[in-house]
């Protein structure tokens, strides 16, 4: 199939791209990589009337440091970008995550602001973000930035709580969420790569008596999530190894022909072991 018919406008500058958006129209979408977007409106899935183009937008790209200690990422990096930024390597979900999304000409063309305005449940970013703790910057003409905490960005399957006039403009990486030892481990549906069940784990640097703890979630629910249950849990004195039973709890578990329900939350256990063990060796490394 080929695409409905639409208008096209390629914004010269930030402040242009926000006033091609500022009419909160919910049938303009803002063109990022195209990575998740054209194939949907290639099966009009996806039929927007408008596509706003922010390719051109440099200022939006690249890695740079933080006053605080943290990273600030640009909503136009790509995958391949970050892949090859030293900095990156300090998260560890993050730098585990990356490889494994998409192939080469995705990682090529895709953004993470992209993808998580995307919010696609099945995501790879979505759980290192969730469990890292990133901050979203998003941006409109009447209103100006806000922040919003990563927690807060999922509204469901394919939605967010950003505004019809607002852009994702920049991902910002916290102090802790370097200074901590994290990791991700998906189980890739071997077609398309998207994860059955993708887990981030991430624990507090210090010795295993103060370590805290944060599980993010994808390819299971019907949004990404913290499994809170779980780490309320953990906190509360249970193992992990017994907590994370309850890591689907709450969840409208996906199904479909590559993964029933029951097998899906098998395999966010398993991952989410996988994960833990693997934060905790970088954990003890760092003491």
């Amino acid at each position: 199939m080929i695409p409905a018919s639409f208008d096209y406008a390629r914004a010269r500058t930030l402040d242009e791209a926000l006033d091609l958006v500022a009419g909160a129209d919910p049938s303009i979408r803002v063109l990022a990589g195209g990575q998740s977007l054209i194939p949907l409106m290639k099966v009009r899935l996806a039929r927007p009337e408008r596509l706003v183009d922010l390719g051109r937008l440099e200022a939006l790209r690249g890695v740079r440091d933080r006053d605080a200690g943290g990273l600030c990422i640009g909503a136009l990096t790509t995958w391949s970008a970050l892949l090859e930024d030293h900095r990156v390597i300090r998260c560890g979900a993050l730098a585990d995550a990356l490889p494994v999304i998409g192939d080469v000409q995705v990682r090529n063309m895709g953004t993470i602001g992209g993808s998580l305005a995307h919010a696609d449940p099945a995501s790879d970013i979505a759980a290192p973000a969730l469990a890292l703790g990133f901050e979203i910057v998003v941006r409109s003409a009447a209103r100006g930035e806000r922040s919003i905490p990563v927690g807060e960005l999922f509204a469901g399957p394919f939605a967010t709580t950003i505004a019809p006039d607002e852009i994702l403009t920049e991902v910002r990486v916290l102090a802790d969420a370097i200074s901590s030892a994290s990791a991700y481990c998906a189980l890739p549906q071997p077609a398309s790569g998207y994860p059955i069940a993708g887990v981030a784990v991430s624990l507090g640097s210090g010795s295993s008596d103060d370590a805290w703890l944060a599980i993010g979630v994808t390819g299971v629910g019907e949004q990404p999530y913290r499994a809170a249950d779980v780490e309320r849990a953990v906190a509360a004195g249970a193992p992990f190894d017994e907590a994370v039973a309850a890591i689907a709890s709450g969840q409208r578990i996906a199904a479909d022909i590559h993964a029933d329900r029951d097998y899906r939350a098998a395999m966010a256990v398993v991952m989410a072991r996988r994960a833990y063990v693997a934060a905790d060796e970088r954990r003890r490394s760092f003491v």
